[in-house]
């Protein structure tokens, strides 16, 4: 059957060389046992690798894109090759010189076309993996060109080190919240340019109103109701690595816990509607969705969530974000489907990737 996003958006170069969901909120959402079967969308594999922490018999990642899957392969490959701190350093969340070398060590374990493809992007080996896709690089003109006609590099670190909330709001007030910060931030982040320039035009088909407000508003509240300081994502888009905080995936104490799982990873360049096509019906216990059903109709929406319902476990769950389109359980599917609201909300309310507007978690009845 395929997805309807196939036909519309352009899936032959890295979108996204990271992750931006917090995988945190993911982990918990999913409350993922032991001996679980996890369907994940691929991205980059952060999160996707984030979920063998919980060690799960498997998880598999399904993408669109070979490149994006090129990025898993890699990842996978490090995790076997490297160590901690060199896994940090070919990704780019730290300072080296030194990452060809990493990737050649990496090189021997990736398959004919993922390796292709990183032979053919040096450059992005030597600036850190994680810096190689249109979404980092959209992120990487508004550091270099739009945030310093806001803000000078004090003012950022200071934002960076964050403080008690009393504070935070206080510097958000009186020092970040200018009127220059707010026009620039609108239109950087506005549907035409991130559109354009970060995402895809064809993401944006059923979204309605304002995108940059939408987006301004949560990050306000990332950089005042939750702490700058152990904010990953708020550290990558304003420095370009990531300083003390890592996402999951990357924290040290994680790291040979998912070395000695990462044979239960498999991935696949399919949509989710054909893997659950050639499924078995309820094989599967968790579904990290990314925010997939954004590029949706809602009539195209409800029929995936029907195969989502017929290929999963009885108290089987789902976890998938809305950025700018609402979707959640149509109420067709009431006796199949239940939400979770207070533990989206919750858990919304602690998300530091902040793009998005709202989050869902919705459980499989029996």
């Amino acid at each position: 059957m395929g997805s309807e996003v196939q036909a519309k958006a352009d899936f032959s170069g890295v979108r996204y060389a990271q992750c931006w969901e917090d995988a945190d909120v993911l982990v918990e959402a999913l409350d993922v046992q032991p001996g679980d079967v996890c369907l994940s969308i691929a991205s980059a594999g952060d999160n996707a690798i984030a979920l063998l922490t919980k060690h799960p018999s498997k998880v598999i990642a399904l993408d669109l894109s070979p490149a994006q899957l090129a990025c898993v392969e890699l990842r996978v490959a490090a995790y076997r090759t490297l160590q901690h701190a060199e896994l940090l350093e070919l990704i780019g969340s730290t300072p080296s010189r030194r990452r060809r070398e990493l990737f050649a060590r990496c090189r021997p374990l990736l398959g004919d076309a993922a390796r292709t493809f990183w032979d053919n992007q040096p450059a992005e080996v030597k600036a850190g993996v994680g810096g190689a896709g249109k979404f980092e690089r959209y992120f990487g003109l508004f550091r270099r060109y739009v945030l310093p006609l806001v803000h000078r590099r004090p003012a950022i670190d200071a934002l960076l080190r964050g403080g008690c909330l009393a504070e935070r709001r206080a510097y958000y007030r009186r020092h970040w919240d200018t009127l220059r910060w707010r026009l620039l931030f609108r239109v950087f982040f506005s549907r035409f340019v991130m559109g354009r320039m970060g995402r895809d035009p064809s993401f944006f088909a059923y979204v309605e109103g304002s995108v940059s407000d939408r987006i301004l508003g949560r990050a306000k509240h990332a950089v005042t109701e939750l702490n700058p300081a152990d904010n990953p994502y708020l550290a990558w888009i304003m420095t370009g690595r990531h300083a003390a905080a890592l996402p999951l995936a990357l924290r040290p104490e994680h790291f040979d816990t998912i070395r000695a799982n990462i044979d239960r990873l498999e991935w696949r360049c399919q949509s989710v509607e054909d893997f659950l096509a050639a499924r078995e019906p309820h094989s599967v216990d968790r579904f990290n969705l990314s925010d997939i059903f954004e590029y949706m109709s809602p009539e195209n929406y409800r029929r995936l969530l029907e195969q989502i319902i017929a290929g999963a476990r009885a108290g089987g769950r789902l976890a998938y974000w809305n950025m700018l389109v609402p979707r959640s359980r149509p109420e067709s599917l009431a006796g199949q489907l239940q939400p979770l609201p207070e533990l989206a909300a919750r858990l919304h309310l602690q998300d530091k990737a902040f793009f998005y507007s709202r989050f869902v978690v919705e459980e499989v009845l029996a």
